[in-house]
C-alpha cells in the first residue's frame, strides 16, 4: 500500500496497518521504508530516477490498460539498481478534472489520497500599484508536445511516505530530497506539518503524525487543455524494501483504480447542521484577547502581536465525503489554492487558502504578507467602501506591516536581495477582502527548501511577534490542538517547491463531525467584539454550505466541561 521513510526519533508505521492510532505499529530504526529497515540507509540520491511517456490517449479510461501493459514491461525489464524511483505517465488529450476522478476513487479508504489545486496566475490586487504574481502548481507538463501548466494535482496510495511525530528536522528534508530530481519535475512530494509539533497531539491529529508528506503512486494531472495518468513506483534494498516489493504494492493499488469517473458530486444542499460548540466560547474568547492586550499595551514582554484561532465543531444530519465538501467549497476558491490530505484510515484535512507561504523555483523565491479582514460589499460602491476603510485602517495597517516586515527580514537572511512590489494592496476573495503584499528574492543557496521553510514558519499572519512569545502564549492560552491548521501545507519537487499556510481550513472526521478552523491576529487597538465577527466571516465559507435546524448550541462552562441549550 504505502512506503515509509523516516527517522527513529519518530515513530514509523508497519506496511498495510490500518492508520488509526489503536492500531499503529511501529519499529525502531536510524532510516525505514516502509517499516522495513536497514543499515544502509543513506541520505545520498537514489540510484534511478526516471519519467517515463507512453503514447497519448484520448480519453481517460483508455490510460489504465496501457498503464497496466507498461507495469508489465517495466517487471520483465527491471532496472539494476539497488534503489530508484520511477514515475509512468499517459498523456490525454481530454482536459478531465483531478477532483471527479478522485471522487471516483473514494471507496478506497485504507489508501491514502491527496489533492492540490493552483490559486492562478493572476491575483485580483487593488491598490496604488498594481503589480504582483500569482501562485499555483506552477510546472509545466508536456502534452502531444505543447508545455501546459498544471492546474490540479490527485493522488491515491503512496509510492513513498514521510511521517514523523517530531518537528520537522534537516534529515527529514534531506530524506525527501533523496527521490526528488531536476529531471523529473513531476515527482513530487504532497503533505503538510502540524502548526507547532511541540505541543501535544489531540486524537484526531494523531494520524498525520507531525508531518506527513507522500509521493502518490497513482495520479492524475489536469493541465490547461488535457490531463495526464501516471503511476509512480520506489524502492531501496538497503532498506529491505526491494524492487519486487514495491511493484508488488503498485499492482495491488492499480486494480483497485477506477478508469470511469462522473460529474463532480457537490454537497445535498439540503445538509443541516444539528449541533455545534465553539473552542473557545464567545467570553472565554473576550477573555484570552483581553490577557493578550494586557501583555501587548504592558512594559513587561516584546510582544506586539499573537494571532488567537478558534475550533468550531459542527454536527450534520447526513453523512458526507470530505471530497463532496471540498467540491462544493469550489465556488470560494477563485485566487487560493484547494487542499486536501488523507492518511489511511484518517480524517480529512481540507481547506482554500489564499495566503502564499513561499514559491521557489531555481534561486527565486516568491512570499507574500496577508492582513486585516473586512467582508466583501453588496453593491460595487459598497465593495469599494469597505476596502478604502481597510487601506485606511490603523489597527488593520499596524498588523499588516507587522507581517510584512517579519517576512522581509526573514528573506533578507537567505537571500541576496529582496523586493516588496505592491507594499500594500486588497487582495479581493468572494467573500473577504485583505491587505496583501508581493515579496520576492534571489536565494545564495539554490537547494535551500528546508532553510526557506523554517525561516517563514510561523509567520506572524499566523502566529504572532515575537515568534516565541506568541508561541508561548497561544499555547497557554488556546483551548485546542491546532494541527495542521495554519502549518505549511503543500509539495516539495526537484525543480521547484510550493507551499500554502493552511488556513480556511477543517478536519472532517466521519462525515458527520466537522471541525472548522479560523484565527485573527490582537494587535494594540484590538477589539475583542469585532474580532470574533471576523471569526464568523471566516468560517463562513464552510457553514454558508449547511442550512440551520434548530441546532443545539453547546456553551462553554469551563476548559474541559460543556452544557447544551436550544
Amino acid at each position: 500500500m504505502a512506503a515509509a521513510l523516516a527517522r527513529s526519533s519518530g515513530r514509523l508505521m508497519i506496511p498495510n496497518a490500518p492508520s488509526s492510532s489503536a492500531q499503529h505499529r511501529y519499529r525502531s530504526c536510524r532510516l525505514s521504508m516502509n517499516g522495513c529497515g536497514g543499515a544502509g540507509g543513506s541520505d545520498k540520491a537514489v540510484g534511478v530516477c526516471e519519467t517515463r511517456t507512453l503514447a497519448s490517449v484520448s480519453a481517460a479510461e483508455l490510460a489504465v490498460p496501457q498503464l497496466k501493459l507498461a507495469v508489465s514491461a517495466l517487471e520483465a525489464n527491471p532496472p539494476q539498481s539497488d534503489s530508484g524511483i520511477i514515475r509512468l505517465q499517459v498523456p490525454i488529450r481530454q482536459r478531465a478534472d483531478a477532483l471527479e476522478w478522485l471522487q471516483a476513487q473514494s471507496q478506497h479508504q485504507v489508501l491514502p489520497r491527496c489533492f492540490f489545486s493552483s490559486r492562478g496566475q493572476s491575483l485580483d490586487l487593488t491598490s496604488l500599484s498594481l503589480v504582483g504574481n500569482g501562485g499555483g502548481l506552477a510546472s509545466t507538463a508536456k502534452a502531444d508536445g505543447d508545455e501546459q501548466e498544471l492546474v490540479s494535482v490527485a493522488g491515491v496510495g503512496s509510492a513513498v511516505f514521510f511521517q514523523g511525530s517530531y518537528p520537522f528536522a534537516l534529515q527529514d528534508w534531506q530524506s525527501i530530497k533523496r527521490f526528488l530530481c531536476k529531471d523529473c519535475p513531476l515527482i513530487r512530494a504532497y503533505g503538510a506539518m502540524r502548526f507547532d509539533a511541540r505541543t501535544v497531539f489531540a486524537p484526531e491529529w494523531e494520524d498525520f503524525g507531525s508531518f506527513y508528506f507522500i509521493v502518490p503512486q497513482v495520479e492524475f494531472d489536469q493541465l490547461q487543455e488535457s490531463s495526464m495518468l501516471a503511476l509512480t513506483v520506489a524502492w531501496d534494498n538497503n532498506l529491505l524494501w526491494t524492487w519486487q516489493k514495491a511493484m508488488d504494492e503498485l499492482k495491488a493499488t492499480l486494480q483497485q483504480i477506477s478508469s470511469c469517473f462522473g460529474r463532480l458530486r457537490k454537497l445535498d444542499p439540503k445538509t443541516a447542521i444539528i449541533s455545534f460548540q465553539h473552542f473557545p466560547s464567545k467570553g472565554s474568547w473576550d477573555i484570552s484577547v483581553k490577557r493578550a492586550l494586557e501583555i501587548i499595551n504592558g512594559r513587561e514582554s516584546a510582544l506586539v502581536k499573537v494571532v488567537l484561532a478558534r475550533c468550531s465543531k459542527y454536527i450534520i444530519d447526513t453523512t458526507t465525503d470530505p471530497l463532496v465538501l471540498l467540491a462544493s467549497l469550489k465556488a470560494e476558491s477563485q485566487n487560493a489554492y484547494q487542499f486536501y490530505i488523507q492518511p489511511p484510515g484518517a480524517p480529512a484535512f481540507i481547506g482554500n487558502t489564499p495566503e502564499q507561504l513561499f514559491h521557489r523555483k531555481c534561486f527565486h523565491v516568491t512570499s507574500e504578507a496577508l492582513a486585516g479582514t473586512r467582508a466583501r460589499g453588496v453593491t460595487k460602491a459598497e465593495d469599494l467602501q469597505i476596502g478604502q476603510d481597510l487601506l485606511f485602517s490603523p489597527k488593520d495597517n499596524i498588523e499588516f506591516v507587522i507581517v510584512r516586515e517579519s517576512i522581509r527580514r526573514k528573506l533578507q537572511i537567505i537571500c541576496d536581495e529582496v523586493h516588496i512590489e505592491p507594499s500594500k494592496a486588497l487582495r479581493k476573495l468572494p467573500r473577504i477582502q485583505h491587505l496583501s503584499a508581493q515579496l520576492s528574492g534571489r536565494l545564495r543557496d539554490e537547494d535551500s527548501e528546508f532553510n526557506i521553510l523554517t525561516s517563514l514558519h510561523p509567520s506572524p499572519a499566523v502566529c504572532g511577534l515575537p515568534t516565541e512569545e506568541a508561541r508561548r502564549f497561544i499555547k497557554e492560552n488556546e483551548m485546542f490542538d491546532r494541527g495542521m491548521y495554519a502549518g505549511p501545507v503543500g509539495w516539495f519537487g526537484g525543480r521547484e517547491s510550493e507551499f500554502a499556510v493552511g488556513i480556511r481550513s477543517a478536519l472532517v472526521k466521519n462525515g458527520v463531525s466537522i471541525l472548522v478552523f479560523a484565527g485573527a491576529g490582537i494587535v494594540e487597538g484590538t477589539i475583542p467584539s469585532l474580532e470574533w465577527e471576523e471569526l464568523e466571516l471566516k468560517e463562513s465559507q464552510f457553514t454558508k454550505l449547511f442550512q440551520y435546524q434548530n441546532p443545539m448550541v453547546c456553551h462553554q462552562k469551563a476548559k474541559g466541561t460543556t452544557s447544551t441549550a436550544n
